[in-house]
């Protein structure tokens, strides 16, 4: 008997043993499948990209890449006005996404100073330095010269102007002798009143010389650097505005796309901006408002290379007729420069993207034909399609002319004050041709603002 309590004892035991190992052994089964579920999960995470960007242009960048490499990623368009806003709050609130930032060139020093954009010479990225244009290269580069930005585009800019135009009032249509016509600001107010007298504007608004503001850098080992080509912009802005030689279609309203297709209404300084009764941003009401209005054709706009795009959207009828020479200085405006997040855990595919996007000749081919006419910054591709002829321009090969306009940009003389010392700059030559100051007194108001903005910088008066 005692025998086989000791047995059963023995065997509850064994079955208790048993029990617990069944029992830890299912317990082990759900920690490995609990363990393989996050493996995959994390793949998974390894095999996506979360892309912030200000430009479009980066969501078909982004399904492209998807497409050819399984690789999900997420793009994010968020408005200019809020995009720096956004990537200062989330990194520096260490948010390992967005694995993909970008900037434009004016957000760019503020970027690489707060530590937001990766280093990417640590991927080889200087092994590239010479396949892009090298503005665009300079312009992705920090203080000590270590890349942390690469855009796929150039944006020099150049006067587009109409060809019929030319043909009428100067006897030529060619892309060289027009450019004679915008060769200094003395020479546009020459051709523009000569324009008038026959019956055009040379331009929509006085603000299509903007990218042409001075070929001179504002600072100069520390001093600010008021060149004798400000003041003759200045007088030129000046000239357009009070002598009625422009449409004063005010830029991105509906008259200034509407020049672009043909016959505008002639507004006013005063009406420029639209009245009560006049909305120069409802393109039905402005047409039903302006019905009586004498009536003009405009001659140029002055854009960078992306206005190829722009302007084309909106000739209509003159398609064609257009053709692109240089102005008066060497100038670009805006562009997207791509780069890594500093904060990123996913940095070699973010490279791999990024190489996608700037330095691979197949997508650079890719975008031309998808964009229809924006102009990549490889050289190589550029150089592929430098004899392609533009019907919409009247068969000009504008790829070529885009490259030799970007080869003449000296970034050396842009620095991080431009955009305020701009602006101020603007305000000025506002008050002058409106009459509000005196040429002195919007200058010396010029000067006070850039003292007391920027009291690091000497102000010579």
């Amino acid at each position: 008997m005692r025998c086989k309590r000791v047995i059963s004892a023995i065997l509850a035991g064994t079955m208790a043993l048993s029990l617990a190992a069944c029992g830890k052994t299912a317990e082990t089964g759900n920690d490995t499948a609990k363990t393989a579920e996050e493996g995959k999960a994390s793949a998974a995470k390894e095999n996506e990209l979360v892309i912030w960007t200000l430009a479009d242009d980066l969501e078909d960048f982004a399904e492209k890449y998807q497409e050819e490499t399984g690789v999900t990623v997420h793009t994010t368009v968020i408005p200019p006005e809020e995009y720096p806003t956004k990537v200062q709050t989330a990194l520096l609130a260490e948010e390992t996404e967005p694995d993909i930032i970008v900037g434009e060139p004016q957000m760019l020093e503020d970027f690489f100073e707060q530590g937001f954009f990766e280093d990417l010479d640590q991927f080889g990225a200087q092994d590239y330095a010479d396949q892009i244009v090298d503005y665009v290269w300079e312009v992705g580069q920090d203080a000590e010269g270590v890349q942390r930005a690469i855009s796929y585009q150039i944006t020099p800019a150049g006067f587009y102007y109409r060809r019929d135009i030319a043909q009428e009032v100067f006897g030529t249509e060619d892309p060289e002798e027009i450019a004679k016509l915008f060769a200094d600001y003395p020479t546009i107010l020459e051709t523009a009143q000569t324009l008038k007298a026959a019956g055009y504007r040379i331009f929509a608004s006085d603000a299509e010389t903007q990218y042409f503001a001075g070929d001179s850098a504002w600072v100069v080992d520390g001093k600010l650097n008021v060149a004798q080509a400000r003041h003759d912009y200045m007088d030129l802005c000046v000239e357009l505005y009070q002598q009625d030689l422009t449409a004063y279609a005010a830029q991105w309203a509906t008259p200034w796309y509407m020049a672009m297709g043909g016959e505008v209404p002639i507004l006013t300084a005063e009406t420029q901006w639209g009245t009560d009764d006049l909305n120069v941003w409802d393109s039905e009401a402005f047409k039903a408002a302006t019905a009586d209005y004498e009536r003009t054709e405009v001659f140029a706009y002055g854009l960078p290379a992306w206005g190829v795009i722009t302007m084309r959207d909106n000739m209509g009828d003159t398609s064609g007729k257009w053709g692109v020479c240089s102005g008066p200085a060497y100038g670009f405006g805006g562009g997207t420069y791509i780069g890594i997040s500093s904060k990123s855990e996913r940095k070699e595919l973010a490279w791999d993207f990024l190489k996608f996007a700037t330095l691979n000749e197949d997508t650079a081919n890719w975008w031309i034909e998808k964009s229809d006419g924006d102009t990549v910054s490889l050289i190589s591709a550029i150089e592929a399609h430098k004899d392609d002829e533009n019907a919409v321009y009247g068969g000009q090969k504008l790829y070529a002319f885009w490259l030799e306009q970007a080869e003449g940009i000296d970034y050396s003389k842009v620095t991080r004050y431009d955009k305020a010392i701009n602006d101020a700059w603007g305000n000025a030559i506002s008050a002058v041709k409106t009459g509000e100051k005196t040429k002195e007194e919007a200058i010396s108001e010029f000067y006070d603002v850039i003292e007391s903005t920027y009291p690091d910088i000497t102000v010579e008066r």
